[in-house]
């Protein structure tokens, strides 16, 4: 992560983190803040004593006699971020603007210093080709600001391979209770959907899969050698085939449809962002249309 990058947008991001702290105290998560009231629990029979204030009326109407309803203290909103390190995210190939790496560096950044703002305790596992770091969630600034400088750490590691199945399983035992879990990943592996799936009956998941604008529209500039950043595989194709530039789309396309099912059947919400775009405001409308409930 580039500290200057970050400082020349220190005003977008000031606001940023704003936006994004209002949608997660006023959006979807809202019922696991602490000190807001209390979230719901069920219903149980109503028994004489119980305020009648409390019958859920809907219940009582379908089962023929009175319930009420239940509800648990609220908890505060832990923040736990899952960022892939890999080198397929450090890579940028051909494009000219910042790695995938770079763009999950400054969104982990930003839901971070979003927490903050909401007192949230922070908290995440870091990993390329093995588990670079893990810390439970704690609140402050200082586990703010080091959760950020372990992020600034990362660029100057490198290994091959991913420990993504281990670092959703990792989050799995961290976890005590219920958290928003963000997946910051450009999920170029296998092996990890069982971990995801039982993560995501625990916890509110998000999946944000970074992508190159490379993988929808290679440029047609005759026959190249694709390596493979992980394995150092090689391989020839012709980028100005018609054919080649067909079958390239589609599979990303494909690709990506498939995995967006596979994070919906798993409870998880799937959300792509590009390199190419303005990550903040993607970042600030994930948000909003979780504060509108849509």
């Amino acid at each position: 992560m580039d500290i200057q990058y970050l400082s020349s947008k220190a005003s977008a991001l000031h606001l940023a983190t704003h936006s994004i702290a209002h949608g997660m105290r006023s959006g979807s998560f809202r019922s696991m803040y602490s000190g807001r009231g209390f979230e719901f629990a069920g219903v149980r029979d109503y028994l004489q004593g119980d305020d009648v204030r409390t019958i859920d009326w809907n219940v009582t109407a379908r089962m023929g006699r009175p319930y009420i309803k239940l509800y648990n203290e609220e908890r505060e909103l832990i923040i736990f971020i899952i960022l892939d390190a890999s080198l397929s995210m450090k890579n940028s190939g051909f494009s000219k603007g910042p790695s995938p790496f770079q763009v999950g560096t400054e969104l982990a950044t930003l839901l971070y210093l979003a927490g903050l703002q909401n007192n949230s305790p922070l908290g995440g596992v870091f990993f390329d080709g093995i588990i670079r770091y893990s810390s439970v969630p704690h609140t402050g600034k200082n586990q703010c600001m080091y959760l950020i400088s372990q992020l600034e750490a990362l660029s100057q590691q490198d290994n091959q391979g991913t420990a993504l199945p281990g670092a959703i399983r990792g989050a799995s035992k961290i976890l005590k209770n219920r958290s928003l879990v963000a997946i910051i990943s450009d999920f170029k592996c296998g092996g990890y959907e069982d971990e995801l799936a039982r993560l995501g009956q625990k916890h509110d998941v998000v999946a944000f899969r970074i992508t190159d604008p490379m993988e929808s529209n290679l440029p047609a500039i005759g026959t190249l050698s694709f390596v493979d950043p992980e394995t150092q595989k090689k391989q020839r194709f012709s980028t100005s085939s018609s054919r080649f530039q067909k079958e390239w789309k589609e599979y990303n396309k494909n690709h990506i449809e498939r995995w967006q099912q596979t994070c919906s059947r798993r409870g998880v919400t799937p959300v792509v962002i590009g390199t190419d775009q303005d990550y903040i405001q993607e970042l600030i409308r994930f948000f909003s249309i979780k504060e509108g409930g849509r």
